[in-house]
């Protein structure tokens, strides 16, 4: 018989955090990654080369910036953005608290922000 270890990872103690923003990693599966975000202000515009990066709203919704449009992640919502596709995400309301997943390693990239923003709606 193998001795497995298994870890169970309490999300509201991950997401505790009084910061403006916070994501770090809590669980891999495989070559990825699951990573615990809790933001009170927006994040930078910026894409990831070379992976997919998928989010799931856990609290308070998510604004998901794009060139040309919004979506709004409900709590419950999820959604991929894919690889190379330039994003910035937004708490709805307060305070917003989602899981991503993506490739372990990911690099992200800073990009400036579209040449005509449009006008975003506001939380």
């Amino acid at each position: 018989m193998q001795n497995y270890s298994f870890e169970v990872i309490k999300l509201s103690a991950e997401s505790a955090s009084a910061g403006s923003y916070d994501n770090h990693s809590i669980a891999s599966v495989n070559d990825h990654e699951i990573r615990i975000s809790t933001m009170t202000e927006p994040y930078h515009w910026h894409s990831h080369p070379d992976s997919d990066e998928s989010f799931l709203s856990l609290e308070g919704g998510l604004f998901i910036d794009f060139d040309d449009r919004t979506i709004e992640l409900l709590p419950g919502h999820m959604i991929t953005v894919n690889r190379g596709v330039r994003h910035r995400t937004r708490p709805v309301g307060e305070r917003s608290v989602n899981l991503t997943f993506e490739r372990v390693g990911t690099r992200s990239e800073a990009l400036p922000a579209p040449v005509e923003e449009i006008s975003y709606p506001s939380p």
